[in-house]
């Protein structure tokens, strides 16, 4: 995924960009919201990552006219300014989702992941495919070699996290919130327990899930399954 930052400080813009690019998203970034405006309109993004205290343009005039040129990326706001008002000023302008700072970078993570999965990202191809594999974002499906694999929901959209993510390591609070939202929770033992089922579904076509344990860390594609 392709993320344009806009963030006034500089100190966090540069741990965000560090963090967002060690998990494999591609990130440009600014400080400044007229530059941010213009990179906005320029080119295409999955994301962006908005602060609203910013030189020259702020966050909301800038939210407000990308989205009157048509511009669907997905948007998720970063401020400081926590009331109710302006959680609602965010979101009614158009913002996908509002984080108030400070903020955990997983947490960060998990809004992205979230917001990814109530439409697929306009950069994303309908299909993504790794190895024998390919998941099917319109239709919900996960083939094996061109044969259906039944899944259950949760077994679906915990695939459905993985291969959206497939450069980087998921830890399993990242894929129930991204599964169940923020709200309920799946425990380590269910998730393994719903990719334990999925293995089996899989092995009886003649294949292996490329899915693996990253002991203390969390789950992750194996590369060389990774064909785009």
């Amino acid at each position: 995924m392709k993320i344009l930052l806009i963030e006034d400080s500089a100190h966090l813009r540069r741990s965000l960009v560090v963090g967002l690019s060690n998990l494999g998203f591609t990130i440009d970034e600014t400080g400044d919201g007229s530059i941010g405006l213009s990179m906005a309109i320029t080119n295409e993004y999955d994301f962006i990552i908005l602060d609203l205290m910013l030189p020259n343009v702020d966050g909301i005039t800038l939210l407000k006219s990308i989205r009157k040129m048509g511009n669907d990326v997905k948007v998720i706001i970063l401020s400081a300014r926590s009331q109710p008002e302006d959680r609602v000023e965010g979101l009614l302008s158009g913002a996908d989702d509002y984080l108030v700072k400070p903020f955990s970078f997983d947490e960060l993570h998990a809004r992205i992941l979230t917001v990814a999965r109530r439409g697929v990202v306009k950069n994303s191809d309908d299909d993504i495919r790794l190895g024998d594999f390919t998941l099917d974002l319109a239709k919900k499906e996960l083939e094996f070699s061109e044969q259906l694999i039944d899944l259950t929901k949760n077994e679906y959209k915990i695939i459905e996290c993985l291969f959206l993510s497939k450069n980087q390591v998921i830890t399993t609070e990242n894929i129930s919130n991204y599964v169940v939202g923020s709200f309920d929770s799946l425990s380590k033992n269910t998730i393994e327990s719903h990719l334990s089922s999925v293995r089996k579904k899989v092995k009886v076509l003649g294949g292996e899930l490329p899915i693996k344990n990253k002991r203390g860390f969390g789950y992750y594609l194996e590369k060389n399954s990774c064909t785009q």
